[in-house]
């Protein structure tokens, strides 16, 4: 599998995303209703309880994460057919230890609400469809290499979504072609990073 980069296109972030790359399955144009990985790999990305009670849960679980080292996470956005987005910004300049730290004083409370603290459920259609345009316009900006994403595409709520090795220039984010065309693209970059934030994935 290529390595997967996340090169702050939609946004300003920096920073590789998360080791974990989901493998969902279903189309483009639905959410899919189960994900090829299995509940113990990303529960986030398994339709399921969408109950009052599990977002409960899920707060609580969030609470316990904020009060043990990340005072920034955000609670974790429970959609209407059971998906889960979580805050893994917040999270990427914890170390080790201090994730260590989380899970073992929160763990029993992250099962109970069943999710996992930094992957998501898959990508919904309209965030697929403005992933598209911001390609669709860096492929007209001379990076033929940027692929249209998919149910199956890794992204980061807030970032967008993340490229493959293959994807990125020589020279990554100092190619001046790759500059150039995040300039011509802002605006749709900037769509797809709206797309992606957790507020929009809580409606989608």
């Amino acid at each position: 599998m290529a390595t997967v980069l996340l090169i702050g296109l939609g946004a300003c972030g920096n920073g590789p995303s998360s080791p974990t790359v989901p493998q969902l399955a279903g189309s483009g144009g639905a959410h899919p209703s189960a994900g090829a990985r299995t509940t113990d790999d990303n529960p986030n990305a398994v339709a399921g309880d969408a109950s009052a009670a599990r977002r409960a849960k899920l707060h609580t679980a969030a609470q316990c994460i904020r009060q043990h080292g990340a005072p920034n996470y955000q609670d974790p956005v429970l959609t209407a057919d059971g998906y889960v987005y979580t805050d893994d910004v917040s999270l990427r300049d914890l170390s080790d230890d201090q994730l260590t730290v989380i899970t073992n004083a929160c763990q029993e409370l992250i099962h109970a609400a069943n999710f996992a603290m930094r992957d998501q459920g898959p990508p919904p259609p309209a965030l697929i469809a403005a992933g598209v345009k911001s390609a669709q316009c860096m492929r007209a900006n001379g990076l033929p290499n940027f692929k249209d994403p998919t149910v199956n595409s890794h992204f980061t709520p807030g970032k967008g979504f993340s490229l493959t090795s293959d994807e990125v220039p020589p020279g990554g984010k100092e190619n001046p072609i790759l500059q150039r065309a995040v300039q011509a693209c802002r605006p749709i970059l900037d769509a797809e990073s709206a797309a992606s934030s957790l507020g929009s994935l809580g409606h989608a």
